[in-house]
């Protein structure tokens, strides 16, 4: 019926011959509208068909029709043959069909707002800078001057350079230490600040506010010779502590002063040690052995240890210490004295550096010294010697890193060789043996040397040289005509030794480096400060600068040291450094 009904006030039509019954298709002739066919449903069941009187239904055709309609139907009538639909029918179909082009209208309607808005970030929203990121300097003004200025802390934002905080210094910083003092990853990260003077500062790295100074009182007549050293939980208030080392105005006496990491009170007393021996302050250095014992390692051109339980006990004036202080190294213990005297010897060979390198395979560090006339790496289990390399003119500290393929650390040396040149070596750190060198020209002192750990468990080392001309495509390597003022920052990628890629120049002189990792990314980014040239009345200007290395792999020039067989190719070399992803080093120094 529903049907029919449909096809009555969509079509107008003509009788059907074939049926004998009224067509609605002869409306078609008729001078009434479409509209004129409508139906129009009364609540007693009558229908209304164009303009015929309410109540009143057409004349029936036949009798058949007439006996049809004499029917009582309660949900339904019948008009010019055709049963109707039920009551309310028309209603939920029009309905129904409200909510569906309301639905269809809504639908479009955010779809269009959607289309709309990716438009706008597309085209109107304008693309940062290619390397917004990935390079930038930030120039801090002098470093002195002749009023001597007050010494001013800056903490410099990664993204961009700008200043984040700043904070006011009683004294000049000798060293900057950022770290988490508390255990657990809701640790806040702070700013160890050591002075040349008498200052020990902890500040919040994320606010730059100051969480505690060391009352100098505290240090006497001492003025502090090195970085403050962290610790192990002493007191055990669920924080790491620390401990400095301060050396007599007017005697050689070094005075141990143990440090909460909490309040910045002391930990006790003061704890003096008279030493022999001439040369460079070595440490102090915290070394913890395979067992767990603790000790503090120091010295004058020397290297002699100390337990840290023999300092707590004097320090707190009593017998007893903390259960994780009384482990004792069996080994390190034989080489007291035969008085029993606290100091152990550990080397005394005119000593110039000490680092703790990674031992592979087990969870102590080995110690690599530096010497007037030899590298030697010593094992931290029994301080016997894993081998020594007789060198001189060796001043600047090893850079470690991942050279050879046996997952031992390697290192990276520069040494003085005549006016104005430095010889770059790496040395194997499982043998002692020199698996690469190169001679090149060099103005810069003491130039700082680093390395960045890759995802396949190698290094790339970055050094600064002069001298190096990029490769062009008809010629392999040829010495630059620059000026010595123009210094290079060279990489060195160990599947490639006989290529440097020249990275960034700079004319002033770089006085400290550092190279971080961004995780999210797989990038490295390495930061320099520089010093510019200074003349009398005007002192030198500072710059800090930041560098992307995956970025600068792709900018970088190649310079050939040497032919190699078979020869390598820059796209080959460029889809091989596209690659490259950095990780954090598994090693500590």
């Amino acid at each position: 019926m529903a049907t029919v009904l449909s096809r009555a006030l969509k079509l107008p039509g003509k009788k059907s011959p074939d049926l004998g019954e009224y067509d609605p298709l002869t409306q078609a002739d008729s001078d009434e509208s479409e509209d004129d066919l409508v139906l129009n449903l009364q609540k007693n069941g009558g229908v209304k068909n164009g303009k015929s009187p309410l109540g009143e239904a057409p004349e029936p055709d036949s009798d058949a029709e007439v006996a049809e309609a004499a029917k009582p139907h309660l949900s339904e009538v019948t008009t010019e043959g055709y049963p109707s639909e039920p009551l309310g029918g028309l209603e939920q179909k029009a309905a129904s069909s409200l909510v569906s082009y309301v639905r269809t209208s809504v639908f479009l309607l955010t779809l269009g707002i959607s289309m709309i808005l990716v438009l706008l970030c597309a085209f109107l929203i304008p693309c940062p800078p290619r390397d917004l990121h990935s390079t930038w300097s930030r120039h801090l003004g002098s470093q002195g001057g002749v009023s001597r200025p007050a010494a001013n802390l800056v903490c410099l934002s990664g993204m961009n350079g700008s200043t984040l905080w700043s904070s006011l210094l009683p004294e000049e910083a000798r060293d900057i230490t950022c770290l988490e003092l508390m255990p657990g990853s809701l640790a806040e990260t702070i700013c160890l600040v050591t002075g040349t003077h008498k200052m020990l500062s902890a500040f919040n790295a994320t606010s730059g506010k100051a969480i505690w100074t060391l009352n100098p009182n505290y240090l006497s007549n001492g003025t502090l010779a090195a970085p403050v050293v962290v610790l192990p939980d002493l007191d055990e208030d669920g924080v790491r502590d620390l401990v400095v080392l301060a050396i007599g105005e007017l005697q050689p006496d070094l005075c141990f002063l143990l440090v909460s990491g909490r309040t910045g009170n002391p930990v006790g007393r003061p704890v003096k040690y008279n030493i022999v021996g001439v040369g460079n302050l070595i440490g102090p250095q915290v070394y913890i052995t395979t067992n767990g014992a603790v000790y503090i390692l120091f010295g004058f051109g020397n290297i002699q240890a100390v337990a840290l339980r023999d300092i707590f006990v004097q320090a707190q004036n009593r017998d007893s210490s903390p259960p994780s202080l009384q482990i004792e190294e069996p080994e390190w213990e034989k080489r007291r004295s035969i008085n029993l005297s606290e100091l152990i010897d550990v080397y005394s060979d005119g000593v110039e550096l000490l680092q703790m390198v990674k031992a592979p395979d087990s969870n102590c560090s080995n110690l690599l010294i530096t010497t007037r006339q030899s590298l030697v790496l010593l094992r931290g289990q029994n301080l016997t010697p894993y081998w020594a390399l007789r060198l001189q003119g060796l001043r600047s500290q090893p850079t470690p890193g991942y050279f050879t393929d046996d997952q031992t650390l390697d290192f990276l040396l520069q040494i003085q060789d005549g006016v104005g040149m430095k010889k770059m070596m790496v040395v194997d750190g499982d043998s002692g043996s020199i698996v690469w060198s190169y001679r090149a020209p060099c103005h810069m002192k003491e130039t700082p040397a680093t390395s960045a750990v890759t995802s396949d468990q190698k290094s790339v080392f970055l050094f600064w040289a002069e001298g190096l001309s990029a490769a062009s495509p008809n010629s392999d390597i040829i010495l630059g005509t620059e000026p010595p003022s123009l210094h290079h920052l060279y990489l060195l990628h160990p599947a490639f030794p006989s290529i440097l890629l020249d990275l960034a120049n700079t004319t002033g002189t770089v006085t400290a480096s550092e190279v971080g990792i961004n995780d999210l990314w797989k990038d490295a980014f390495y930061v320099t400060r520089t010093t510019g040239p200074s003349s009398e009345g005007h002192p030198a200007a500072l710059v800090v600068s930041k560098l992307s290395l995956r970025w600068a792999l792709m900018e970088g020039q190649m310079a050939q040291l040497q032919e190699s067989t078979p020869k390598i190719g820059r796209g080959e070399l460029r889809r091989f450094l596209s690659r490259i992803k950095f990780v954090e080093a598994p090693y500590e120094i």
